[in-house]
Formats: structure tokens, sequence, C-alpha cells
């Protein structure tokens, strides 16, 4: 059901997933009521789905778009894309595409020495020897910590959230694929297919090292084929498993036979084809699959055969749907009605169809329609805890000092990591091959995020960062700049401005009248008058000494406090 037919929702969500739990110090208010009694433009409230928007473009619209489409948002991103229209602000997001970042390096070695393969600190491994298993986990953490550096750097562009998207689409864990330099290079796969042919990508990732270790493929041979990759590929990265009818127990095995002979060679980390260990003889698809017959191929022609698979798996128009779906589910809402399915999700499958799959055009299509941008599909959804650990760093603009040592830098990225993991969502490592619950589990879906544990860790979390920060054993600390956060609003003065300012950048919807009130009354400290607090702004920024310092730091921090501890702070 839409989000504002669910009165109260994250509240109901926080306390049905935390037994109740009380928060402190802000007691919220019920977050929807006035939201839905908003004054908005008509081309909020569309019934017209993907025909292309034209409503109002200001703050509040390319806030949203920015939160979809990267991880927080800067307010010098929302001017960058102001400047623009809506149209251009899309296709820049979707064009903005950077080079592939450098790879991660040898962070790990203590006073600069080389590991025992010879890389040395501060250069990459991702091409080296494999090492031992005690290096290897070492790599592991290293490149779970520059993944993480990644969407903390990220310019603007929806490239970081589309990896990170296909990662959860193409599941794989870096402690059973073993080998960190084949994970490093299964994340470039994604980098480097993130927009471009759905049907290309799938044949890619077939044949990928991390994937042929991660499901068993590199084991499937025609004397003991393993049904692993030829179950999944149609389970959960093409054609789902929820139609009616649908593919069959005989084609997960007759397409696991297809499949047989693949290998991987871990010194030149590129995957190979044995064709000894190749099933030649004919496979027989069933009806679903028109009764296809994929002849059998011997010597180098049977490494053909995969390809003919896939091929024949994507004149379904089932595996369009459900890529649909899922971008669907991962940029707008996890509730897809009988309405959406027939106006939004088949129009874009076939659209897909009709580019020969190529992404970027759906993407196009979702992110400029009216549909996006309806009222109902605002703030709709709880922030996943990479959304929420890098939004907070960029949106408040905390920085590390590129004059610290790699091993130094990584450490506040594996830091991060580590919280995204308590969170529920460690960064390489998903639960299983379907991804995260809370992009497929019915009915919670993001509900999932919040619960006793990972609610007050994300309060500690930002409590935290406005306060003492943490330093990751480095001897620099990071924390946010309070004052200095502040004073990039011009009008930081008026404290009525301020707090919408505030609420602008860190809650999913607006905040209700008795909630801004609430809140700019920390800034007066329970004077009636907003002369309190100009007085005292103007004081500090005429002459920030101690004093003046100290009085508009203690009212920030309260206020900013109890803003991100706030149901809104959570919506995305």
């Amino acid at each position: 059901m839409g989000r504002l037919t669910r009165k109260g929702f994250l509240e109901e969500v926080i306390a049905t997933q935390t037994g109740g739990m009380k928060q402190s110090p802000a007691k919220p208010d019920t977050i929807f009521t006035t939201y839905a009694n908003k004054t908005l433009p008509k081309a909020y409230k569309t019934t017209s789905y993907l025909n292309q928007y034209t409503g109002a473009w200001n703050e509040q619209v390319v806030r949203h778009l920015l939160r979809r489409t990267m991880f927080g948002i800067r307010p010098a991103d929302v001017q960058a894309m102001l400047a623009m229209n809506m149209s251009d602000a899309v296709d820049y997001l979707l064009n903005n595409i950077p080079a592939l970042p450098l790879p991660p390096v040898n962070n790990y070695s203590a006073n600069g020495t080389a590991d025992i393969t010879g890389v040395p600190a501060g250069q990459t491994w991702v091409t080296a020897p494999v090492g031992d298993g005690t290096l290897n986990d070492t790599r592991r953490y290293s490149y779970k910590a520059w993944w993480f550096g990644q969407a903390l750097n990220q310019n603007l562009s929806i490239i970081e959230k589309m990896v990170f998207f296909w990662h959860n689409h193409f599941a794989t864990q870096t402690y059973i694929v073993g080998d960190a330099r084949m994970s490093y290079n299964h994340n470039v796969l994604l980098r480097t297919n993130a927009l471009g042919n759905y049907k290309t990508f799938v044949k890619a990732v077939s044949k990928d090292c991390a994937m042929l270790m991660y499901l068993n493929g590199s084991q499937n041979t025609k004397n003991n084929p393993d049904e692993n990759y030829g179950r999944e590929l149609q389970e959960l990265f093409t054609v789902g498993k929820y139609n009616t009818p649908n593919y069959t127990e005989d084609d997960v095995k007759a397409a696991s036979r297809v499949l047989t002979g693949w290998q991987v060679n871990n010194t030149t980390l590129s995957s190979f084809f044995i064709p000894a260990e190749h099933d030649t003889t004919d496979k027989q698809f069933s009806s679903f699959y028109n009764n296809t017959v994929i002849k059998g191929l011997s010597g180098a022609d049977g490494a053909s055969e995969t390809d003919a698979l896939i091929d024949m798996i994507f004149t379904k128009m089932e595996t369009a749907h459900y890529l649909c779906t899922k971008l669907y589910r991962f940029f707008i809402y996890y509730n897809i009605t009988a309405d959406i399915d027939a106006n939004v999700i088949t129009p874009l499958a076939q659209l897909l169809v009709d580019n020969n799959f190529e992404i970027k055009p759906v993407l196009q299509c979702l992110l400029k329609s009216e549909h996006f941008y309806d009222v109902n599909n605002i703030g709709c959804y709880i922030k996943t805890p990479l959304d929420f650990l890098a939004g907070t760093f960029r949106t408040f603009n905390i920085t590390i000092s590129p004059t610290l040592s790699a091993n130094q830098t990584y450490a506040f990225w594996n830091y991060l990591v580590g919280y995204g993991g308590k969170l529920g969502l460690d960064l390489g490592d998903p639960p299983n091959v379907a991804g995260w619950q809370p992009f497929y589990e019915s009915p919670a879906y993001y509900e999932i995020w919040i619960n006793s544990s990972t609610f007050p860790l994300r309060m500690e979390f930002t409590d935290m960062m406005l306060s003492s920060g943490f330093n990751a054993g480095t001897g620099t600390t990071l924390s946010i700049d309070i004052p200095g956060f502040t004073q990039q609003y011009a009008d930081a003065a008026d404290p009525d401005m301020l707090v919408d300012y505030f609420a602008s950048l860190f809650s999913g919807i607006d905040i209700s009248p008795g909630e801004h009130d609430n809140l700019k009354n920390i800034l007066l400290s329970g004077q009636t008058s907003n002369a309190y607090w100009t007085a005292a702004w103007e004081d500090y920024i005429a002459n920030p000494n101690t004093e003046n310092t100290s009085i508009i730091y203690s009212r920030l921090s309260s206020l900013l406090t109890t803003m991100l501890r706030l149901p809104e702070h959570q919506l995305c």
C-alpha cells in the first residue's frame, strides 16, 4: 500500500521491531499526519506513471532524486542539480561515470614493509601472487574497506548505487570465493557493466572467476554435474521463481549440463574451458522454453553452449520483467500492486526488450517518470546501512585527510565496514546468494533493517559522530565539525530557516509544524524570541572565541542529536 495510507508507518516499525523501545531524547510526532495535507504541485500525485515528469523542479524533488541514486546528499550536489532541468539532471547522473578507481593497496603491512608476496606497503596487491590464507584474509578486509571508500568518495553519479544494486543481484561472498583478488575483479565487472547490456552482463558473470568459485561452477563437470549455478542463474539472476508456468527441475539439470567444463586459473585470475570436462550430449528444455534443444558440442565449441543457454533464457519476457521488478523495488518502493505491475513494471520490461536489454534507457524512463516523483514515493522506505553510514559522512562533509597513510585511511574505512555489519549490511558478504533479506523478503522488506539491535546502534553512531567521533586506532579523530557545517548555510542566524534547512538534509519527509517548533526551541533554549538565537550566532560569527563558540555549539549539538534520532531521519 502507498506510504500515505500507512499513518505513523516508521514509528509502528520501530515499536514492533524494537519491542516498543522508547527513543531519547526525541519523542517524535506522528510523522505522516501533516505531510498528507501538505499542498503539493499536481504532478506529484500522478496516475500517468511513466509519462515524463513536468512538475516543479525544486530542492525537495532534487533531494529525492539524489537520495535514491546516491549515498546521502550534499548541499553542493543539490545546487548542481538545480542548475539543470530534470531530464538533464537524470542524464548527468547516468552519464557522468568516472574512470575505474585505483585498486586497493597493501594497507596491512607494518612499518612500511612488503607482504610475503613482495607487495610493498601502499602498492596494489590485486595482481600479486595469492600468498597464504592469513594474507588473503587481510586482503579481503583491504578490498572491503576500499569498496566502502568508493561509496564515501563518489562523484555526482549513479555508479556507486548501481554497483551496490548489482552486488545484491549477483550476490557473492568474499569468504566463500576465497581469493580477494577474484572478489576485486568481480567488483570491476560490476562497475564496467553497471549501466550496460543486461544480457552481456549475465554472460560475463557466468564465466567470472568469483562466481565460478562461489557457486561451484569450477566443480561442474560431465561426470559430476553441479546444479548450483544452473539453478541460481534462473531463479535469482534472470527468470525468477514466481512465474506461472516456470522453468522446471529438469531445466535446472539441463542448464547445469550446458555449463560443464568451466575452470579457474588461480595464477592468471581468468576462467577457461576444458572440453574434456564438458557434457557433449544434447540438452532438452521444457515447454517453458518452447522445448528448445541446445545442441551438444565438442572441443572448444562446447564453450559456446553457455551463451546459447543465456540467449534462450533471454527470449522469455519473464527475464526482463524480473530485472525491472528488482529495479523498481530498489529505486522506488518494495510493494508492487497489480496496478503498478501493469502500468510500470510491464512497460519497463518491454522497453528493456525493445532496447536489446540495454539498462540505461530503462533507468532514464523510470527516473524521469511522474511515478518516480509521486508524493507516495518520496521518503517511503528505510535507509540501508550503507545509505545511513556513507550518507552521514557525505552530507556532513566528513573527510579523511589525503596526508594520512594507506594504513590509517583503510583503518577508518574498515571501521565503517564493521559498523555496517553490526547494522545488518556487511559490504562484500551478503547473507547468501539471494542477497540481503530487506530487498526480497515479503512482507517486511526494508522494515527488516530496523530491530532492537540495529536501531539503537544507528542512534549511537550519529551521537558519536556529533561528539567524540572515532579514530580507529589511527591517532587521528573523525567527527562532525558542527559549527563549520552550520556556517555553510547563509541564513543560519534565522532559527526557523536553520531548522528547515537541517530537516531538508536529514529527513526523508517533511517534519510536522509541531516538531519544527520543538526543534527550534532547542536553539532558543526555552526563550520565545528568535533574536535569542540570532544574537548568539552573529556574536559567534563576529568573534568565534571560546565563550561564543561554546554557546552556539551546545545548542547546535543538542539540535542535531535530536534531529538525527528522529524517525524521519531513517527514511530515504
